[in-house]
């Protein structure tokens, strides 16, 4: 079975959480309301899918997230959420936003259980810096047959600074260099670079596969806070 991996860590964005005890100043959205979109495109630039996000409950420290994906004929294709927790100096990403559009669309009518290690994320950001890794495991009951699909998130860092345009605006980011290994029944592993703005989150993404030849990229197409 084909599945089409599209990373979704590429829809990491931000804004700023502020409590009666706490400040939170994280690479994702800590305000109520907030909505932004990220656009996937294939390495020729056609328009595959379309992730709307929205901050629709702010729960201590603690935000969920509602993303609603479409089609690139704006038509819906699935509904998720997931947690995004602010943990001291860092941000605590639900593994369940490893999730892709493919996945989510072809399982949804499946018995599926989830496990893994969250994304971490720490606020004081610097090149050279190294992220811990990450790791999501989708287990599926298909009548009564098992088969789990596993997705690992390593070598994590961050390895430059740049200026982004995109159509959302332009961004002084951080670049996050990271592998990823997906096992279905077989391995594929390809790498990604993404680009962060403190403030805004994830502001583009390029997926590139072991001969090193772009795949496809995602951009920041809107935001409003």
């Amino acid at each position: 079975m084909k599945i089409k991996v599209v990373v979704f860590v590429f829809t990491l964005v931000t804004s700023i959480f502020v409590s009666a005890q706490n400040v939170c100043t994280a690479y994702y959205p800590f305000t109520e309301g907030a909505k932004f979109e990220i656009t996937h495109y294939s390495k020729k630039g056609k328009i595959e899918n379309v992730t709307k996000y929205h901050v629709s409950k702010i729960d201590g420290n603690t935000a969920t997230i509602e993303a609603t994906v479409f089609d690139d004929k704006n038509k819906e294709i699935t509904t998720t959420s997931y947690n995004v927790t602010c943990k001291g100096n860092s941000i605590s990403i639900d593994f369940k936003s490893l999730i892709n559009a493919d996945m989510l669309n072809q399982y949804k009518d499946m018995n599926l259980e989830f496990s893994g290690t969250n994304i971490e994320l720490p606020n004081d950001l610097d090149i050279g810096t190294q992220l811990k890794d990450a790791n999501m495991i989708m287990a599926i009951n298909m009548s009564g047959i098992n088969m789990n699909i596993t997705m690992d998130i390593v070598n994590r860092r961050i390895d430059s600074k740049a200026s982004i345009t995109t159509p959302a605006g332009t961004f002084d980011c951080f670049a996050i260099n990271y592998d990823t290994q997906v096992k279905m029944g077989i391995k594929t592993s390809f790498s990604v670079k993404e680009w962060i703005a403190e403030g805004v989150g994830v502001v583009k993404t390029e997926t590139y596969n072991k001969k090193g030849k772009l795949m496809g990229y995602s951009e920041l197409t809107n935001i409003s806070k």
